[in-house]
């Protein structure tokens, strides 16, 4: 997978991915990153990427040309043609699925815009997909274009050394993890439970499906409408509720 990241802050992405597992990718070949920095392609003597939007009212508004540019230069080095990606409120709300379905992609470009957005005639000629990481507003599309390579490069063979972690995370099969243990066994006074030191991996396995489910009806029912769930499984949700209310 190669990434490439059009920014203004290249230093602030590059700090943030190439530390632990994603960094760690990235020295073995597994994924690749490049940052490119708006700024370089700008025609303003004074390095100025933005300017006041037409019309009137508060704040900035970020170049075409500049952008444009910084695409350009890109994309015309790849065999394809890219999917590219702007961080925006106004875009698809990002999750699992997504994550997936990116994930099997040669190569993404994120757009991070900054100010008031970026100008609307870019957006509609270079951008393929627009994301948003939630119903609020950040200061710019770094933290999220690196949240969203972050999921994203867990779906990609050799990044987990596990590679059925990514399978068992919140949200593989639709329905929040199970609760997680370690040493010591009894730790503030409270015990592992017993059913994972039993050594019984069929149980063991049923407990935390089981756990899954509930967790999951506990807090995000809403998850439960597209969960890859069984009738059985249904079927015991339903009388776990009605047990709670």
């Amino acid at each position: 997978m190669e990434y490439t990241v059009l920014t203004l802050f290249p230093d602030m992405v590059e700090q943030g991915l190439m530390t632990s597992i994603i960094g760690r990718a990235i020295e073995e070949g597994i994924l690749s990153l490049r940052t490119v920095n708006i700024r370089d392609y700008t025609k303003d003597k004074h390095g100025k990427t933005d300017d006041y939007p037409y019309g009137g009212g508060a704040g900035m508004v970020m170049q075409a040309q500049p952008v444009y540019d910084a695409y350009r230069a890109v994309a015309g080095e790849l065999p394809y043609r890219p999917r590219v990606i702007y961080l925006t409120p106004q875009g698809r709300v990002f999750d699992q699925q997504a994550a997936r379905e990116l994930a099997i992609e040669d190569g993404l470009i994120f757009l991070c815009g900054h100010y008031e957005g970026i100008d609307e005639r870019v957006i509609e000629d270079i951008v393929t997909d627009e994301f948003s990481i939630g119903d609020f507003v950040v200061t710019g599309g770094e933290l999220p274009a690196m949240l969203m390579i972050d999921a994203i490069s867990r779906m990609i063979p050799g990044v987990l050394h596990n590679e059925s972690s990514a399978d068992e995370d919140s949200f593989g099969d639709g329905l929040l993890e199970f609760p997680q243990y370690s040493r010591p066994e009894v730790w503030n006074g409270k015990r592992v439970p017993s059913i994972l030191l039993s050594g019984d991996h069929a149980k063991v396995d049923a407990w935390r499906r089981e756990q899954s489910l509930i967790r999951t009806a506990q807090r995000r029912p809403d998850l439960l409408k597209t969960a890859h769930i069984s009738p059985k499984e249904r079927a015991f949700i339903e009388k776990f509720l009605e047990g709670t209310e």
